[in-house]
């Protein structure tokens, strides 16, 4: 049971590239879907505007850093400035950062990927939690890992921060069931995007690309996510590629 998500209004953050790029496109191009866009990198959070308008949709694109509070208040009142309401809230933004042993991860670089990762998700679900309350309806995306649920040597701040998100997820979805607000965990196995680039000691995942998962496997499962119709609820979603090993620890 699906519906058409024309009219809808989705909050994306991390729409400058990887997955949160290719879901925006998508739901342009399928149901031209008005867009509030999030992304610290203006250049190409711009890409994805200009495609997204190119598909008929309305956008706002923000360049901002998810790591500080204020930019879902700026996201949130301009949705409703512009648009009446929101329908749904998809926390993509993430990074690893800096993959190394332990003892090479100092306070700075572990504060600062609790923050991007988990810290920048519980503002975020806070922020909107409110207005989704009292239209008495929304979804919440948020993205953890394969991490959450394997380990791999190098990846331990990081995949604290994601089982973070998974904890944090599971437990808002409790919360906000009553209310009619659907909660959802995406588990995202390993893709070659940008967050190799954006993340030091992360090198390209050297696999059969025909059979890795890309950028529009996830977004495929987040517009079928959203287009549930009312009162059912994805509680969770994990999207591996054939490519990857995933039994790790």
């Amino acid at each position: 049971m699906a519906e058409s998500l024309s009219g809808k209004v989705a909050v994306i953050s991390g729409a400058g590239s990887g997955f949160g790029k290719a879901t925006a496109e998508l739901f342009a191009q399928l149901d031209q879907v008005n867009l509030v866009l999030i992304d610290r990198d203006e250049k190409a959070l711009a890409a994805t505007a200009d495609a997204c308008k190119a598909a008929g949709s309305k956008i706002i694109a923000l360049t901002a850093d998810v790591t500080i509070a204020e930019t879902f208040e700026r996201a949130l009142n301009e949705s409703l400035a512009a648009f009446g309401q929101v329908d749904f809230l998809i926390n993509y933004a993430g990074g690893a950062l800096k993959v190394a042993p332990i003892e090479e991860m100092d306070d700075d670089i572990n504060l600062r990927i609790i923050d991007l990762n988990l810290t920048s998700v519980i503002m975020s679900c806070r922020t909107f939690t409110p207005q989704f309350k009292k239209q008495g309806f929304g979804k919440i995306i948020n993205v953890s890992s394969a991490c959450d649920r394997r380990s791999w040597p190098g990846w331990s701040v990081y995949s604290a921060a994601k089982a973070g998100v998974n904890a944090f997820t599971k437990c808002l979805y409790t919360e906000l069931r009553p209310h009619g607000i659907a909660v959802t965990l995406l588990v995202p196995g390993g893709s070659n995007t940008g967050f190799q680039s954006a993340a030091a000691g992360v090198e390209l995942f050297e696999w059969d690309e025909s059979l890795a998962v890309r950028p529009e496997h996830f977004a495929d499962m987040v517009y079928q996510t959203c287009a549930l119709t009312r009162g059912g609820c994805v509680s969770e979603v994990l999207v591996y590629g054939l490519a990857q090993d995933v039994s790790g620890f």
